[in-house]
């Protein structure tokens, strides 16, 4: 799977990742001509190399021209323009997609609807342009997957066409909910909204590189020269390693309680499950005290997160979960139906990198052929099990 890592540590904005994928191999003349084709005037785009703190990264720039007349513009205007264009139809999806989420951010902030909202920073013809040349560029490295680093923010106030603002500025506070971010001394915006609304589009999955065979790196250049670090991001673009083929993030979430009984632990599993929850368990443990307790544990895709963390407050005695992130494999999986002396039995079998893999009689097909006929469970199993394993050899 070919994965693109980016690693965050000076903040993100749309012109660094543009520069970072260019510096990773994505062909500048190709996003240039698309670029042309939106229809947007006055402007002209250009690269360059610039050393920052001694990393040689690629600065990508949208000169505007100051005398030309560039309308304010609503998300309808933003939307036709992206549409327009002589864009791959998944570029053009992923656009407007970041679109409506900035301006649905920007209107939860000034208490509008998305549709009033003036594009007159974040819809400026910089910003369309690092938005949609930030997914042609991700679109031409053919990227399936992407992983981040948490969000450095900055600190400090910023000047925007509203006044004074504290960083992060409101919007770029609402588009990084639910995403890792910090802030540290470091005075000014490393993050922009426009970088914080790419970002989270994007990635899968935040927090440390993953194991990966890496085969570009590219560095984008920021605006800013900081005092001690280098206003640079950073891509690094690979094959995810031979040592997790098909691996998937997934959130985990779990909780100890040493005060539920029996009855009222039994149900969660299940309730879990009907939550949108991949798997629910409990463990045994003895908690603080020599308290016997158990231990809950919740694994969802990151979309269900709050369903499930809701449910264990209303659900359980817990008053706090723990959330971690980890990566799964899972096999390719196929159902098919055999014969048994007394009826059909589902078998479920996997596959591991195309090696099949033991099958698994389905034990309800089981049981319920058990009860009907008057026979032990584990005889309709193995019966199952034989003939799944004979059709296999043939």
């Amino acid at each position: 799977m070919k994965t693109l890592y980016l690693d965050c540590f000076c903040g993100a904005s749309g012109d660094m990742l543009v520069g970072a994928l260019i510096d990773a191999g994505a062909p500048f003349d190709a996003i240039r001509q698309a670029m042309a084709s939106l229809g947007v005037h006055g402007y002209e785009l250009a690269v360059e190399k610039v050393n920052k703190h001694g990393i040689v990264a690629t600065k990508f720039h949208v000169h505007v021209d100051a005398h030309h007349d560039h309308p304010h513009r609503y998300l309808r205007h933003v939307l036709a323009i992206i549409d327009s264009g002589d864009l791959p139809e998944p570029v053009k999806q992923a656009a407007t997609e970041t679109f409506r989420r900035i301006a649905e951010c920007e209107a939860a902030v000034h208490d509008t609807t998305p549709e009033k909202v003036h594009f007159h920073e974040v819809g400026a013809v910089d910003s369309i342009v690092d938005i949609v040349g930030a997914h042609l560029a991700r679109h031409l490295l053919v990227i399936e997957r992407v992983v981040a680093s948490p969000l450095h923010l900055g600190s400090g106030t910023v000047t925007c066409a509203h006044g004074v603002m504290p960083v992060p500025a409101p919007a770029t506070a609402m588009l990084v909910k639910d995403v890792p971010a910090y802030s540290t001394d470091v005075e000014g915006e490393l993050t922009t909204p426009t970088g914080a609304a790419l970002v989270s589009h994007w990635a899968d999955a935040f927090g440390p590189m993953p194991l990966m065979r890496v085969k570009a790196i590219g560095y984008g250049a920021g605006v800013r020269d900081l005092p001690d670090r280098a206003n640079v991001l950073r891509a690094l673009v690979g094959d995810v390693a031979e040592a997790t083929p098909a691996s998937q993030p997934v959130v985990v979430i779990e909780a100890n309680v040493d005060d539920m009984t029996p009855e009222m632990l039994a149900p969660l599993p299940a309730d879990f499950i009907q939550a949108g929850a991949l798997d629910a368990f409990l463990t045994p443990i003895v908690g603080k005290k020599g308290r016997p307790g158990h231990l809950i544990v919740v694994l969802c895709d990151r979309p269900k997160l709050h369903a499930v963390a809701d449910l264990f407050f209303r659900c359980s005695t817990t008053l706090g979960v723990r959330i971690r992130e980890e990566e799964r494999i899972c096999l390719e999986r196929t159902w098919r139906t055999v014969p048994t002396p007394w009826g059909e039995v589902r078998v479920k079998s996997g596959a591991y990198e195309g090696r099949p893999c033991r099958p698994a009689p389905e034990f309800e097909d089981c049981r319920s052929i058990a009860e009907q006929v008057g026979v032990p469970v584990l005889s309709v199993y193995e019966r199952a099990l034989a003939a799944a394993l004979q059709d296999a050899e043939a």
